[in-house]
């Protein structure tokens, strides 16, 4: 069983759709995609500078334009993988890729998605720490003293604290034992209660949208769960923008499905990572350039099912 990962933001690094833009096809898809975004993808994606990308009403519709945009070079014909999951913004790429949205309505929806999440963090000062390895109750314990939230419980022994920047000080200052800490190049406390309003704009918008359900399992950032209303996807969706990512009960459940191989989608690296601590066995590959495009198509031919 096949399963592509699409990652958060956070990943996106200078000029990592530069090589992208060799493939045939890959410009004009950014560049209609770009009309739909408001945003020159091409240029965020090449030449930008990272503080440019760091802004999240550009981070997020860039991340959901790549995913995309390797999506369909993988399968040029419609054909889906056996199984999809996206971390954070990357929920959106996974619901475009299992059919539930057209691409067009995810860079709608991540593009108000962003605006949204950029407006909601510039009213307190905020961000998000990684904790790296100690005992997982201890650093629970720790983000619950300090007021924070652990809004991304990632496994492989990392969970990602938010809140202000004075309850990440206070966290810092007193960190858990044997715990490693992070700060995290974002704009703000993503999934937590300092997103509302966002929530809310994205809850004006979705019931206008085209919804379908899905063609491929569709993990859900909530809890895991294998969704398969695409109504009920969508209505996660917006609620998740100020709820925690549990991405180790999505690795939980890629095991319970028998995910045999698992393909992360540019920005790759991240989430790759995890499952190699995590998921004994399975194969993976970073898509990270269009020379592991070839690889990709082998890995999908021998484990499809």
């Amino acid at each position: 069983m096949i399963l592509l990962a699409s990652p958060g933001q956070g990943a996106q690094t200078p000029g990592f759709l530069e090589p992208w833009l060799e493939v045939p096809g890959v410009a004009d898809r950014l560049a209609w995609w770009s009309a739909v975004t408001g945003l020159d993808l091409v240029r965020y994606g090449t030449t930008a500078e990272a503080e440019e990308i760091r802004d999240t009403a550009v981070a997020q519709p860039l991340l959901v334009a790549a995913a995309l945009a390797a999506y369909e070079q993988l399968f040029p014909e419609g054909g889906r993988p056996d199984a999809v999951a996206g971390h954070s913004v990357g929920e959106l790429a996974a619901a475009a890729i299992s059919g539930v949205l057209s691409p067009e309505t995810a860079l709608v929806l991540v593009r108000e998605r962003g605006r949204a999440m950029a407006e909601a963090a510039a009213v307190t000062e905020t961000g998000m720490t990684a904790l790296l390895g100690g005992d997982a109750d201890e650093v629970l314990a720790a983000i619950d003293k300090h007021g924070l939230t652990p809004a991304n419980v990632n496994g492989a022994g990392q969970i990602v604290a938010a809140g202000t920047t004075a309850q990440l000080q206070a966290l810092a200052d007193e960190p858990p034992a044997k715990a490693r800490l992070r700060p995290l190049a974002v704009a703000g406390a993503f999934h937590t209660e300092h997103m509302a309003p966002a929530v809310e704009t994205l809850a004006r918008l979705a019931p206008g949208a085209t919804v379908r359900d899905p063609e491929a399992k569709l993990l859900s950032n909530r809890d895991g769960a294998v969704v398969t209303s695409g109504r009920e996807y969508l209505d996660r969706l917006v609620a998740q923008v100020s709820a925690p990512v549990r991405w180790d009960a999505c690795m939980a459940s890629m095991r319970d499905l028998g995910v045999t191989a698992i393909i992360e989608l540019p920005p790759a690296g991240t989430l790759t990572g995890l499952a190699r601590r995590e998921l004994k066995g399975v194969e993976l590959l970073a898509l990270k350039t269009p020379d592991d495009l070839d690889k990709a198509r082998e890995l999908i031919k021998a484990h499809a099912s």
